[in-house]
């Protein structure tokens, strides 16, 4: 990974760690953890056809601006790191993608269109330096999910967001900064515009991390449960006879 971003570097261009990478390195960081990341994710103000030439190995077979540069990197274990070049957002008609994207120039750019704030901070690869306009640093220290601007905005363009707030916040052991939350209550509505196989990655997800009863709950108390497991619901306050303490939904929940 940082044999690509340094040929990046020497061909002229930027180079940026960029997403969950940057998040987990600095959390790490912040809280005196050991974090390894899931994925490595380089931008910069390459156009894919100059990442191409300075990668003749690559791929790019998208309309985003992503190429698959292969790499034999054993230490981080990656066969393809993606580069993707700073790219701003147009309308999102489908709640889910962008009709049209435009390159942008500069990685603040880049950073405004990304859906959390611990999620929309850049990383030089030397880790000198950090580019984090939307406080995600801050949000890394006070364990907030925040959304990047006006998160009812955030929501709206893209639902998917709703349910990777909530299992973003149980898998990190965060919580939902108020507007965000708020915004996740009135929005909820929109889950039904996503395929439900992303809505099942997701959820997949939540239930894979130690605190999944809190995800589930969190869930519930976000609104987001009766449009992604309506029959748990049914449970809601529904007691049982005297050998059981808890109600229907708690003991399924804790089971």
């Amino acid at each position: 990974m940082l044999n690509v971003a340094a040929t990046l570097v020497r061909g002229g261009f930027e180079a940026y760690l960029v997403g969950g990478c940057v998040r987990d390195l600095l959390r790490g960081a912040v809280h005196g953890e050991r974090v390894e990341p899931k994925d490595w994710d380089l931008a910069t103000n390459a156009k894919p056809h100059e990442v191409q030439a300075l990668f003749p190995d690559s791929v790019y077979e998208n309309e985003f601006g992503t190429v698959g540069v292969k790499t034999r990197s054993e230490e981080l274990r990656l066969a393809v790191v993606e580069v993707t070049t700073y790219r701003v957002d147009g309308v999102y008609r489908d709640h889910r993608h962008p009709d049209e994207v435009s390159f942008a120039s500069r990685v603040e750019d880049d950073l405004a269109r990304r859906d959390f704030t611990v999620n929309a901070m850049a990383l030089a690869p030397d880790g000198e330096r950090v580019i984090d306009p939307f406080d995600g640093r801050m949000d890394l220290e006070e364990k907030l999910i925040r959304a990047v601007g006006n998160p009812s905005l955030r929501f709206r363009e893209d639902a998917l967001r709703l349910m990777r707030a909530v299992r973003l916040a149980t898998e990190l052991g965060f919580t939902i900064e108020p507007s965000t939350a708020a915004s996740i209550l009135a929005e909820a509505h929109l889950l039904h515009e996503i395929a439900p196989e992303r809505v099942r990655d997701e959820l997949v997800k939540l239930l894979m991390t130690p605190r999944a009863a809190d995800g589930i709950r969190m869930l519930e108390a976000h609104g987001l449960l009766a449009h992604v497991i309506p029959e748990l619901r049914e449970g809601i306050g529904c007691g049982q006879n005297l050998h059981h303490i808890y109600t229907v939904f708690d003991h399924n929940v804790r089971a």
